[in-house]
C-alpha cells in the first residue's frame, strides 16, 4: 500500500468516526420520509400512538433483533443517550471499515506467480 493511499484511508476513517461519534447526536428525531409515508391516513394521540384510520404503520411489527445490544441506534446498558449513540456509530464505522477492508483484501489482484 502506498503511503498516500494509507494517509487517505486514515483520513477518511477519522472523518467517518467523527461524523458517527459526534454529529450523529444532532440528527433529527422526526420521522424520516418512509416513516412519514407509512403514517399517512392514521390519526395519533399526543404520545404518537395510532388511535384510528388506515395506514401501513398499523401493520408494523418489532424487528427480530429489537432486543439486540445495538437496537435503537444506541448501545444497551449505557444510560447516557449521547454516549450510547456516539459509541454505536463508532462501532458501526469500525465494523463496516473492517468488513470492507477484508473484502478488498480478499478480492485484490494477485500476480500470476503467486497463489
Amino acid at each position: 500500500m502506498t503511503r498516500r493511499l494509507g494517509w487517505f484511508l486514515a483520513g477518511g476513517l477519522l472523518v467517518a468516526l467523527l461524523l458517527a461519534g459526534v454529529v450523529s447526536n444532532f440528527a433529527s428525531g422526526s420521522p424520516d420520509g418512509l416513516d412519514a409515508t407509512a403514517r399517512q391516513g392514521c390519526t395519533f394521540d399526543s404520545h404518537g400512538e395510532i388511535t384510528g384510520g388506515d395506514c401501513m404503520a398499523r401493520r408494523e411489527q418489532d424487528h427480530q433483533l429489537a432486543d439486540g445490544p445495538l437496537a435503537g441506534y444506541g448501545i444497551r446498558g449505557i444510560d447516557n443517550p449521547y454516549l450510547s449513540t456516539g459509541l454505536a456509530g463508532v462501532l458501526g464505522v469500525l465494523v463496516t471499515f473492517a468488513v470492507g477492508g477484508g473484502v478488498f483484501w480478499l478480492a485484490r489482484r494477485r500476480s500470476p506467480g503467486k497463489v
